[in-house]
């Protein structure tokens, strides 16, 4: 596929106005030259670690769910099913769909750093309410709330995260960002150690506890994002040039006070024509028209993932405790190395996403993932493992298919044009998820409860069958997006026409 700056501009020709809402000149701006050029400095570890924190808080808080099915079970907790397991997770992701896509349309409508607090107060209200669950209406409700909440995150963060980091380092911060989601988890696993043991708490309280200490650290977060100003791009584009300027300087006056070195100028401009806000019509305009291949693979890449992640991670205690005989307090120990493996996954081969490049590791991960489960899935059937054995194989499995996953949410952030950036990764993460998570745990939850190994083989082999889709399609169609400027990798539709990127 031919990098969208060599793309002849044919938005005209589709009824899309390329002139803004001033219909005039561009204004010249070097602020994207700007931002990469910056050196790695403590204001870019302030932004990784008040994005990423929503993310641990995130996988805090779903591992928790994921520890606590089996009590959940119990007849003095909500005595829920198997089905009503597998259900509550597709509750949760319903709502994080319908998240994803009205905050990433607020994201681009009204800015990045106005949603983080939104987004993070309707998710940590979520949580704490699934403290004070009653029955499974009550929970399910309340689920669906919390990843409302996340699905917000998911378009508000990544965009902030791409806007912001230097175009030679944003593969791997970008894949550090959404695999710190596992930090969470390794937290949320090892305290179920304590608030799962009935010895240290009733069966009825510990799980209660644990969501209520997810909303308590979460609101830490918000403070640290009051922080974090608004994407410089975004003030552009919105014809908020001052105020970008004015921000953009201000941090390289801290950066050049911390580091001590001058910055080198810049000479590298565009020329914008400010725009207040993009159309529905204009997004699917684009995605259909000279994006339709990126459009089609983000799709392909999210939706394999979801099923894969949802199948998987939600049902997780489900299989140890109904195959392996693992009791429910106990199941937290055996998601602490699978948590650990799948943050080290991102950690580990980030480096390579922006070195030897996205279109070889996106597939590589994609495909190391779904034969890994394929392997494991046949030996899960002839029963060779053990709980031991079968969690390591699912450590090894998710170091890989965790940077896969985290790859597709950089693919969806970077390869579409900045005025429909947060919309198009809500609406991936929704059409995604939609058809590849949202039915993945029900389906397992099934499977599970059938009791039959050779069931629960089926379903990973769809997974597994989905994956090496997407490995393909990230080996055809893949954009070689490697140290390039968020700007030539997608045009903006703000750019003015005669006057392209110098």
């Amino acid at each position: 596929m031919s990098d969208s700056h060599n793309i002849p501009d044919e938005r005209a020709h589709q009824g899309v106005d390329t002139h803004g809402q001033d219909g005039g000149a561009g204004v010249p701006t070097d602020i994207p030259a700007r931002l990469d050029r910056l050196p790695w400095s403590r204001f870019h570890v302030l932004l990784v670690f008040a994005l990423g924190a929503g993310w641990a808080i995130d996988g805090l808080e779903v591992t928790l769910k994921g520890a606590v099915s089996g009590v959940l079970q119990d007849p003095a907790s909500l005595h829920l099913d198997s089905a009503h397991i597998g259900a509550l997770a597709s509750f949760y992701l319903i709502g994080a769909v319908a998240g994803a896509l009205i905050c990433g349309w607020l994201t681009d409508r009204h800015g990045r750093a106005r949603l983080f607090f939104v987004t993070m107060g309707i998710y940590l209200a979520g949580t704490l309410a699934t403290a004070s669950s009653w029955n499974f209406a009550s929970i399910a409700l309340f689920r669906a709330v919390t990843g409302f909440g996340i699905g917000g995150e998911y378009a508000a963060i990544n965009s902030a995260i791409d806007e912001w980091i230097p175009a030679r380092m944003r593969g791997r911060v970008s894949l550090l960002v959404n695999g710190s989601f596992w930090l969470g988890a390794v937290l949320g696993s090892g305290a179920t150690l304590v608030l799962l043991d009935p010895e240290y708490f009733p069966v009825d309280r510990g799980w209660r506890l644990g969501f209520g200490l997810g909303a308590l650290l979460g609101t830490a977060v918000l403070f640290a994002r009051a922080f974090i100003p608004e994407s410089p791009r975004w003030l552009v584009i919105h014809g908020r040039d001052a105020e970008a300027k004015a921000c953009i300087d201000g941090i390289e006056a801290r950066i050049a006070r911390d580091t001590g070195r001058t910055l080198e100028p810049v000479t590298q401009t565009l020329a914008i024509v400010p725009r207040q806000s993009v159309g529905f019509r204009v997004v699917f305009a684009t995605l259909m028209g000279e994006y339709r291949q990126r459009a089609f693979l983000g799709f392909v890449l999210i939706a394999a993932q979801a099923f894969l992640y949802n199948a998987i991670f939600f049902t997780y205690a489900l299989v140890l405790t109904r195959f392996y005989a693992v009791p429910a307090s106990r199941t937290g120990i055996y998601l602490l190395p699978f948590a650990v493996a799948n943050f080290l996954g991102p950690l580990v081969l980030g480096h390579l996403f922006d070195s030897i490049g996205r279109r070889v590791m996106i597939g590589a991960s994609y495909a190391i993932s779904a034969l890994l489960l394929i392997a494991t899935g046949f030996l899960f059937a002839a029963g060779a493992f053990g709980p031991i054995g079968q969690t390591a194989a699912w450590s090894v499995i998710f170091f890989f298919a965790s940077a896969a996953a985290s790859s597709g949410y950089l693919t969806i952030s970077e390869v579409f044009p900045i005025e429909m950036r947060a919309l198009a990764i809500a609406l991936f993460y929704a059409l995604g998820t939609g058809a590849g998570g949202v039915v993945a745990p029900w389906l397992f939850g099934v499977l599970i409860g059938s009791g039959e190994r050779h069931n629960v083989l089926y379903g990973y082999l769809i997974g597994a069958a989905l994956m090496l889709l997407a490995a393909g399609f990230a080996w055809r169609y893949g954009v070689r997006a490697e140290r390039a400027s968020l700007e030539s990798v997608a045009r903006p539709l703000s750019l003015r026409p005669s006057t392209p990127a110098k």
